[in-house]
């Protein structure tokens, strides 16, 4: 049975609804548990990998305990630099700066693979959150842009560049990692955009240059056709491809609280269109006793 015949025999088609033409789609009929058959997570991988991110409505009756059983099925859980827990909470009470593009986790080697996230507490109005293509953004490249990508290697830092982009990093935690700017896809062989806010400079590009190719780049994995937006409700559940996605939390309710919380799956060192790996070039990571830098 081939894989498109799986995911047709488990979920219908007619329960997967695509929110755009290139990225996202709305999964109906189905209620997420850790306790799904085997062949219901292939399925839902298998969506997962061909439309980038999926949606679930309506899945209230998932707790925290819940959530990381359910994403346990797809993977080994990946640890985030000084939390003591697995499911990551991002309240807009502390600003972590998820308003910004990006790939979770990028400053690691083997960033996640997949990202799990639930709404917990979402404002009357705003606080959807945006997801691109990260594949298609690479097509869409003119031919000597995506040889150009092809032949660059960015480092990706953590603290994160939102603050001080392009600027010596903060004491304490301290994670650098250099990825190629294309990497090629472990599972379904696209080639996809490696960039986002973690990117701290080009490996041998000078800081004006390598602004300038940043924002290229950028412009082109943000571009509108390449974007799904997703407007949540409490309860809902969002699974997205972190190796070929970019995403962005709109920081547009006011004073209102917004909580989601996550949980990410460990993934694959990155390869690059030649063959190389992704080299972690240093990595501090303060006890999570101690006060964080922010």
């Amino acid at each position: 049975m081939s894989e498109r015949d799986l995911i047709d025999n488990v979920i219908p088609h007619t329960d997967v609804v695509k929110c755009t033409a290139r990225i996202g789609a709305e999964i109906r009929n189905i209620k997420v548990s850790a306790d799904l058959p085997d062949q219901a997570i292939a399925a839902i991988n298998g969506l997962v990998l061909e439309h980038k991110v999926i949606f679930f409505r309506d899945q209230g009756h998932l707790d925290d305990a819940e959530q990381e059983r359910f994403a346990l099925r797809f993977g080994k859980l990946s640890p985030v630099p000084e939390e003591t827990t697995p499911i990551f909470e991002i309240d807009s009470r502390r600003d972590i700066g998820a308003d910004i593009w990006h790939i979770d986790l990028s400053c690691m080697d083997a960033y996640p693979k997949i990202s799990v996230l639930r709404g917990v507490v979402i404002p009357q109005a705003g606080g959807d959150t945006v997801w691109s293509n990260t594949a298609t953004a690479y097509l869409d490249l003119p031919l000597p842009l995506q040889r150009l990508a092809e032949g660059l290697w960015a480092i990706h830092s953590w603290p994160s560049p939102h603050y001080r982009r392009f600027a010596e990093p903060l004491t304490g935690t301290r994670i650098e990692t250099e990825h190629p700017v294309v990497r090629v896809h472990p599972e379904t062989g696209e080639r996809t955009l490696v960039l986002g806010s973690y990117v701290a400079g080009f490996v041998g590009v000078s800081r004006y240059d390598g602004l300038r190719l940043f924002d290229l780049f950028e412009s082109h994995i943000t571009a509108q056709e390449n974007t799904v937006r997703w407007k949540w409700k409490r309860g809902d559940l969002a699974v997205w491809d972190n190796r070929a996605t970019m995403h962005c939390a709109i920081k547009d309710f006011g004073h209102q609280r917004r909580v989601v919380r996550r949980a990410t799956i460990e993934g694959e060192v990155p390869v690059s269109v030649d063959g190389r790996y992704s080299v972690a070039r240093y990595k501090f990571i303060q006890p999570a006793s101690t006060p964080k830098v922010v």
